[in-house]
């Protein structure tokens, strides 16, 4: 085992372990990020569609991505770095009784935290998105401080600042197990050496539960798989995320919005969920959205898909993500089970975990880490996962 001693060892260098890192950092504190993959964002996070809102039904996630949403918008006037910052907003689209029930149900708890988001009457929307079907469109919601970013810059513009404020990365290697003693963390060992630490952090994304039983823990994360997929660039034409809640054959809802660079990204998530690890693309994935969204907007009739791709959704029973320490072992913070939200969670999730390790939290950071514990009741659940 190495003789320095870090202050923390975070595994998963991808949309929380790396701003977790930055920010550690930058407040002081010397990080060590060990990760499997050849470079920073090459997990889940490489598997992202850039999409990031507050617009969440509970006050912990509203929270953590009102920072994240803070921290994206002004990345580049603060650190230099284009992360194709995009503030399109996000639309949840009606087109039916139930739709309409469920956003508005959903508005109200949204307003009632002070969120930016409003119902839409069919003409408004229609103003907004000229390019959906008109045929039978209610309305939907509409929050205009949401947005977009790329997750592979983004990841490399937390990787290269962190390493700039002197933390340290280690790729290629495996965490085969957590060094415990009397009850606390004293170190890591990997499948290339030992590194001494009294706090570790758990951001292994769809591989956080095999992390936590090296540790004699168990987390309830298991990852399911989503496609997605983006087209050629065309000019703009579309400002929003759009959202589609109707579920169908094989699909329970879909969203796409179109990239700073003019492609349109997009991605559906699947029902029943395909649980798993697998990361191969399908063949059913593009004929199914492609339906759905040409039928939604008739005018990407035209436009030439160029590559599609497949990443994983560490899910959890109630859709919210566990986050704080873990009571069994000292010195061992969760921060999994992200649901698909790791990325727009990560910066504000990055700020949270280094004022957890530093000792410093607020009233409001308590609260978070209350509603996301390992130690809550399952059985409520995410509004709009």
């Amino acid at each position: 085992m190495t003789t320095k001693v870090y202050d923390a060892i975070i595994v998963g260098a991808g949309s929380v372990g790396l701003p977790a890192a930055f920010y550690m950092a930058q407040a002081g504190l010397e990080p060590l990020v060990i990760d499997q993959f050849a470079s920073p964002g090459q997990g889940s996070n490489k598997a992202a569609i850039g999409g990031i809102r507050a617009t969440h039904s509970a006050p912990s996630k509203i929270n953590l991505c009102l920072k994240s949403l803070e921290i994206f918008s002004t990345w580049q006037e603060t650190y230099g770095d284009d992360i194709e910052w995009y503030q399109g907003g996000y639309s949840f689209v009606a087109y039916g009784e139930r739709e309409e029930r469920i956003l508005k149900d959903l508005l109200k708890i949204q307003q009632g935290y002070g969120l930016d988001i409003r119902w839409l009457e069919r003409d408004d929307m229609l103003e907004m998105i000229p390019a959906l079907n008109s045929d039978g469109i209610i309305g939907g919601t509409y929050s205009p401080g949401d947005g977009s970013a790329s997750p592979l810059l983004t990841a490399h513009a937390f990787y290269t600042r962190a390493k700039e404020r002197g933390a340290e990365f280690r790729f290629r290697e495996r965490v085969t197990g957590i060094i415990r003693r009397r009850g606390k963390v004293v170190g890591v060992r990997t499948d290339q050496g030992g590194y001494a630490t009294e706090t570790v952090i758990n951001a292994a994304g769809p591989w956080a539960r095999a992390l936590a039983q090296m540790a004699g823990l168990d987390v309830p994360v298991a990852p399911d798989s989503h496609e997605g997929g983006i087209t050629e660039p065309v000019a703009r034409f579309v400002e929003p995320m759009v959202v589609d809640i109707r579920p169908a054959e094989g699909s329970k809802n879909y969203y796409f919005y179109q990239h700073a660079t003019g492609a349109i990204i997009f991605c559906i998530t699947p029902e029943p969920p395909i649980v798993g690890t697998d990361r191969r693309e399908t063949s059913v994935f593009l004929p199914m959205v492609a339906r759905r969204m040409v039928d939604l907007m008739p005018k990407l009739a035209n436009v030439k898909v160029r590559r599609t791709w497949r990443g994983l959704y560490p899910m959890t029973p109630d859709g919210f993500p566990i986050v704080g320490r873990a009571r069994e072992l000292e010195g061992y913070i969760y921060a999994v089970g992200m649901c698909g939200q790791g990325y727009m969670l990560g910066p504000g999730m990055g700020v949270l975990l280094t004022s957890l390790v530093q000792g410093d939290l607020t009233l409001e950071d308590e609260q978070i880490l209350e509603e996301l514990s390992l130690y809550r009741e399952f059985g409520a659940g995410e509004k709009l996962k």
